[in-house]
């Protein structure tokens, strides 16, 4: 599978890498589980193990989406990596604690509804300090396994970088035609107007070239303001456009639209831009 195949569907594959990664988990636990008991004398209940693990895993997949938000606000930087790694630390401590109470309610009722038993913790904060040291770690764990992903990702994309005609430290005065690509180790040039379209992805912007993507981190305010001069116009906040990609224009009733490109690809215009674009393109 090629990487444009893959990132043409990245969300459903990573819903289904998730998905594999808590049925790995939850499968290890339920083993370690069931080996333990029968470690004991006597019999024990199958269904006990079952609801323990099962509500842990469900819990965990919903409380996934809160760590990646924070992540979001609170990307891990070489700049500012202790700084955001004392937040995320923080963090988990919220992380843990919504866990926890899905996890304890839903024990509750599972208990009750399946084999008639109650379930309730009479030291909430001993058992609370029992599940937070396995969540900090889940939680870290989880956070690693994103950016070795996105590494990843991005190695095989090729991380993209413009070049610059002078340059030193401070400043940047003028502009090549041409953007550089490393790309497992290999560097090639890719002409500027060969781009269809750009897109902001959290850090990163996300460079359309045909069925290619090529990330570059920058911002879109700065890459707005440097390829504004050669036929590219900011039709949303998260999208730009080379105009001379552009085949059609939608206007929509609440004041938005989208934009047709070339390779068919529908790109959003938010009003505040709708107008600038009708004005270049004509």
């Amino acid at each position: 599978m090629r990487i444009e195949q893959y990132l043409a569907r990245r969300r459903y594959w990573e819903f289904a890498i998730v998905l594999l990664m808590l049925s790995v988990s939850f499968a290890a636990a339920l083993g370690i589980e069931f080996i333990e008991r029968g470690r004991s004398d006597g019999e024990f209940d199958l269904t006990i193990p079952l609801i323990l693990e099962t509500t842990s895993h469900i819990a965990i997949a919903l409380v996934i989406p809160l760590l990646l938000l924070f992540e979001r606000l609170v990307p891990i930087r070489v700049a500012s990596w202790l700084r955001a790694l004392a937040a995320h630390a923080v963090f988990s401590v919220i992380f843990s604690l919504t866990h926890v109470v899905l996890m304890y309610w839903a024990r509750v009722f599972a208990f009750a509804a399946i084999n008639g038993s109650t379930y309730r913790w009479s030291n909430w904060l001993g058992e609370f300090g029992y599940e937070y040291i396995k969540d900090f770690r889940t939680y870290f764990l989880i956070l690693a396994l994103v950016y070795l992903y996105r590494f990843v990702i991005r190695r095989m994309q090729g991380e993209a970088g413009f070049l610059s005609e002078e340059k030193d430290e401070k400043t940047v005065t003028g502009l090549s035609d041409r953007f550089l690509v490393k790309k497992f180790g290999r560097e090639f040039l890719v002409r500027i107007d060969e781009i269809d379209w750009i897109e902001s992805c959290g850090n990163y912007v996300n460079i359309h070239v045909g069925d290619r993507i090529y990330p570059l981190r920058e911002t879109m305010t700065r890459i707005d303001d440097r390829l504004v001069q050669v036929g590219f116009q900011r039709v949303h906040r998260s999208a730009i456009v080379n105009l001379d990609r552009v085949t059609e224009i939608v206007a929509f009733d609440t004041g938005d639209g989208q934009a047709k490109l070339q390779t068919d690809a529908l790109v959003p215009i938010s009003r505040r831009y709708r107008q600038e674009l009708r004005e270049r393109l004509s």
